[in-house]
């Protein structure tokens, strides 16, 4: 069991973004304020944002974590890939809480032990806490939450190795009943198509977009399966579109789109970034 105060040490920060605190609470805020936020027709339940070095996806990224500004959250769900060799299916960190230069960011031992439990009931296994791990995905979300969102919230970090649709979709029904009557936030992890000119990314990208918007997580798998697009987290994209059908949302809308080549000019080999904003109508009364 981990130590109140035991932080998993940043294994990025001064690499995929600042180590400096002030000037990674500037570059972050410069992401979140360079366009005004969307009118949205209903109330946030789930963001999905890129995980590249904020230098590259930042942009992109900005724009989805503009929508919740200044809102209030008691706990978030980050689920992302989980891009090296891993033990076990479904992991979370082993750690109290993870440290960037914006300060700590406390795990909420209550959630993650309930949606463990859920999915051991589900799959026949649950979530491997791992420590010190080196993956990337999950906090480079984090600092764009710390400059976001209005006041303290608690992290639900999931990281997923096996991204086969049974699982993913386990996953969000699972997440789906943690959060339930909760003040909750979910974020999806993912880089889009990786490595091809960007004409070809922007037509493979624009296929997972097309399945985001239709709020379609079937149909994510069977744009990969069928060559037409490809998302490095398509198990966590689709794990949180699964829980946010759940929780009640009705509209997904891609919120900006970009590559890597928009920032490097070289268009040969590209990375695609999507943003999107998943909603449910605002309660009556």
């Amino acid at each position: 069991m981990a130590a109140p105060d035991d932080l998993r040490p940043s294994p990025i920060a001064g690499q995929w973004y600042s180590g400096n605190a002030s000037d990674l609470a500037r570059q972050v805020d410069r992401y979140l304020q360079a366009e005004p936020a969307p009118q949205l027709d209903g109330d946030v339940v789930a963001l999905i944002a890129p995980h590249a070095g904020h230098l590259y996806s930042g942009p992109v990224a900005g724009a989805a974590f503009r929508t919740v500004a200044g809102q209030r959250y008691d706990l978030v769900a980050v689920v992302a890939p989980m891009h090296r060799m891993a033990p076990r299916p479904l992991l979370t960190t082993a750690h109290a809480g993870y440290a960037t230069p914006l300060g700590p960011v406390w795990v909420s031992t209550e959630a993650v032990q309930a949606l463990d439990e859920r999915l051991a009931k589900d799959l026949g296994y649950g979530l491997a806490p791992v420590a010190r791990d080196q993956e990337h995905s999950l906090e480079i979300e984090l600092p764009f939450l710390q400059r976001a969102l209005a006041g303290d919230f608690q992290l639900l970090p999931v990281m997923i190795r096996d991204q086969d649709p049974a699982v993913a979709q386990a996953v969000g029904q699972a997440l789906a009943e943690t959060l339930r009557g909760k003040r909750a936030l979910l974020v999806a992890s993912s880089d889009l198509s990786h490595f091809y000119p960007a004409a070809v990314a922007e037509q493979m990208d624009a296929e997972i977009l097309h399945e985001i918007e239709a709020l379609s997580p079937g149909g994510l798998y069977r744009a990969e399966a069928e060559g037409r697009g490809y998302a490095c987290g398509l198990g966590p994209i689709a794990g949180v579109m699964w829980a946010a059908l759940a929780l009640g949302g009705t509209s997904a809308r891609v919120l900006r789109y970009g590559s890597s080549g928009d920032i490097t000019g070289d268009t040969s080999s590209v990375v695609g970034y999507g943003a999107a904003v998943i909603t449910r109508p605002h309660p009556a009364g």
